[in-house]
């Protein structure tokens, strides 16, 4: 008889972030699912460069929220150019018909919102630069 030794794992914990980096998480799990059934060079091309870009922003937000205000800046802005190239490219998208109008609702809905959220932290950030330390 063979001693087999058998390892169940277990998922990491979820680590404790910002709720606009989880949202933007489910967002991207949401993205994998719909990407999956794009045409092979569509996934590639098109597909690719939206991956990208939601890895890029999701990159972004959890460098800044470990950074000084200053800092911290740079990559909201960097996040906030990157959301409104991805709801360009979510709309291209859409309009050749590599995302249904049902995913392109799932999708842009939340994106907009999250856009929303980083565009309110970057006012947020710079009105706390602007304060004078008293």
């Amino acid at each position: 008889s063979s001693n087999k030794i058998i390892f169940h794992l277990r998922p990491p914990p979820p680590k404790q972030s910002l709720p606009i980096l989880q949202r933007l998480i489910s967002v991207y799990k949401l993205w994998h699912e719909y990407v999956r059934n794009f045409p092979i060079t569509t996934r590639i091309t098109l597909g690719g460069k939206i991956d990208n870009f939601f890895i890029e922003i999701i990159e972004a937000l959890c460098t800044a929220q470990y950074l000084g205000k200053i800092e911290k800046l740079g990559y909201l802005r960097k996040a906030n150019v990157k959301i409104d190239s991805l709801k360009l490219f979510l709309q291209i998208a859409w309009e050749v018909k590599s995302l249904q109008t049902e995913q392109y609702a799932a999708l842009s809905e939340p994106v907009h919102e999250i856009g929303r959220q980083i565009g309110g932290w970057i006012r947020q950030t710079e009105t706390q630069i602007q304060k004078p330390n008293p």
